[in-house]
C-alpha cells in the first residue's frame, strides 16, 4: 500500500470538510488579439478568475481598471497573461491604455452571484 498517496487523499478530504473550505472558481480566458480584447463582455460568477493572453505577434497591451482606482498592469508582451478573480459581484469596465483611443479597446466583466 502506498502511504503517501493515502495521506494526500485523507488529507485532502480533511480539508475539504472544514467549513468554508471551498474549491477555486472557474479561469476565464480573454484574448487580446488584433488590438480588441476578445470576448470584449464576458459574464462570470464570484470567485472565478479571469486570464488576459496576449495572442498578438508583436504589439504589446496592458489592463486598467481605471475606475477601481487600479494602476495599469505592465506591458503583456505575445503570449504573457494577468490573472485576476473577482470577488464581488457587479460590472468591471477595463480598458488597455495604449490603445483605448486609437483602436477603441476596452472590456467589461460582468460578474454575477
Amino acid at each position: 500500500m502506498n502511504t503517501r498517496r493515502f495521506s494526500g487523499a485523507v488529507m485532502m478530504a480533511a480539508w475539504l470538510a472544514l467549513p468554508g473550505a471551498a474549491l477555486a472558481g472557474e479561469i476565464h480566458e480573454v484574448h487580446m488579439y488584433k488590438y480588441r480584447f476578445e470576448p470584449a463582455e464576458i459574464t462570470i460568477k464570484a470567485g472565478d478568475t479571469v486570464r488576459w493572453v496576449n495572442k498578438e505577434r508583436r504589439a504589446y497591451h496592458n489592463v486598467w481598471f481605471r475606475e477601481l482606482g487600479e494602476a495599469a498592469t505592465s506591458e503583456l508582451f505575445p503570449e504573457e497573461t494577468y490573472e485576476k478573480t473577482f470577488e464581488a459581484p457587479g460590472d468591471y469596465p477595463y480598458v488597455c491604455e495604449p490603445h483605448e483611443k486609437r483602436h477603441s479597446m476596452t472590456g467589461v466583466i460582468h460578474v454575477v452571484e
